[in-house]
């Protein structure tokens, strides 16, 4: 019986999680335009956030508890084309909805998160089945990806506005909503290797309970990465352009793209170094948690810029290192281990940016922003974004401690 052979398979991966990052960046990008356009508070442009994040963990449960009903091939094949619909009825939200335009993004919102759903619940074990010499390396490549991506979108986008203006946001969108078709061809003539778990039938109580735990510790550490890394990848357009008033061109090319290329050279350097994941992820908590600090408290606009682009290097292998520290502790993760561990981070994805949003909110409304903009010569949207990332930095000083009990946990060896 001869092997199949998965390049084409490995191929299809990347490149759908390359064409997935829009869904991520390119409404970020649109938060001011779609604000000033259509008078979207920022509570409801955090809502956008919280949807697509709680859709993908709707999704990323559904797999936890019913993986083995799922037909894994058909949904790889469908999950790009759902992208392409999502995308191009957010773009067209206006022009169907034209007195319900948040309805229309909201739904286009749901649509393309069930496909962002089903990519990290599929993807990276899909990726970890594919035998190879070195699968760190592919799952932190895979990632890096998505950073890239990122970068892509925020160049194009940048280049676009700068020539046809922010008002004609939609034919963006829908040239972002044609490219996932790539991923879906290649799919189409490619096989899908076995996500089953492979580890032991029969375990004690003591080896239940302590896998159990230790894939509890995992998904707490994702969440709390992922809030590290989400909270400041959605909100750093927002936040250049209104709290520290630089042009939305120079910012999101200075600002968000330049945090998406230190994510992704991050992720490429240790799939190409490759080691001791738990100092990595120790050391990109507590540096994150130093960026939003920065970022909330410092006066000079250069620092707390600096600091934001920053948080790119720290949060970069939060999420995709978490993921490698199971694989490495836990013996025979399938891809119920791998969607539990997606909802973490989904869930981390939904909270922070919407808490995000409703502090701004809130704060700028307070009597202290405004006592504190006039001694410090800021806008109340100013001190409200400012005090918005400094709550934020809850989130990676929480992932230290329990990164700390992971170590703990996994003291004597590899969980079976």
């Amino acid at each position: 019986m001869t092997t199949p052979n998965f390049r084409r398979t490995k191929l299809a991966c990347y490149a759908a999680y390359f064409t997935m990052s829009s869904i991520f960046s390119l409404p970020p990008l649109l938060f001011m335009t779609l604000h000033g356009m259509y008078g979207v508070s920022y509570t409801l442009l955090g809502t956008l956030v919280l949807v697509n994040f709680c859709t993908q963990l709707a999704i990323d449960l559904a797999f936890t508890f019913f993986s083995k009903y799922f037909n894994v091939g058909v949904l790889a094949r469908v999950m790009p084309l759902l992208t392409s619909a999502g995308m191009f009825l957010y773009a067209l939200s206006p022009t169907l909805f034209p007195n319900h335009v948040y309805a229309g993004l909201l739904v286009g919102t749901v649509i393309f998160s069930v496909a962002a759903g089903l990519s990290e619940v599929m993807l990276s074990p899909m990726i970890a089945a594919i035998p190879s010499k070195n699968p760190g390396r592919d799952m932190s490549l895979l990632h890096s990806l998505y950073a890239f991506g990122v970068f892509t979108v925020v160049m194009v986008s940048t280049a676009f506005f700068a020539l046809f203006g922010t008002e004609r946001w939609m034919y963006l969108t829908m040239f972002f909503g044609v490219l996932p078709v790539i991923p879906a061809v290649l799919f189409m003539f490619s096989p899908i290797p076995d996500m089953s778990s492979h580890g032991p039938e029969q375990k004690t109580a003591d080896k239940t309970r302590r896998r159990f735990v230790g894939l509890a510790l995992c998904v707490a550490c994702i969440f709390f990465g992922s809030c590290a890394e989400n909270a400041m990848s959605n909100w750093i357009s927002g936040f250049v352009e209104t709290a520290l008033h630089i042009d939305k061109s120079i910012g999101d090319i200075v600002g968000m793209a330049a945090f998406a290329i230190l994510l992704g050279i991050a992720r490429i350097a240790y799939a190409a170094y490759a080691k001791h994941i738990y100092r990595v992820l120790l050391i990109g908590m507590a540096g994150a948690a130093v960026c939003y600090v920065l970022a909330g408290l410092s006066g000079s606009v250069a620092i707390s810029l600096i600091a934001c682009i920053l948080t790119g290097l720290f949060t970069s292998m939060l999420w995709p290192g978490t993921l490698i520290l199971m694989e490495e502790n836990i013996h025979g993760a399938g891809i119920a281990a791998f969607a539990l561990m997606a909802a973490g981070g989904d869930l981390g994805a939904s909270v922070a940016p919407q808490l995000l949003g409703i502090v701004t909110d809130q704060v700028s409304v307070t009597n202290f922003a405004t006592e504190m903009g006039f001694r410090f010569g800021l806008t109340p949207d100013q001190v409200g974004m400012k005090a918005a990332m400094l709550v934020s930095s809850v989130f990676p000083i929480l992932g230290v401690a329990v990164l700390i009990l992971i170590r703990r946990h996994f003291k004597h060896g590899k969980v079976e």
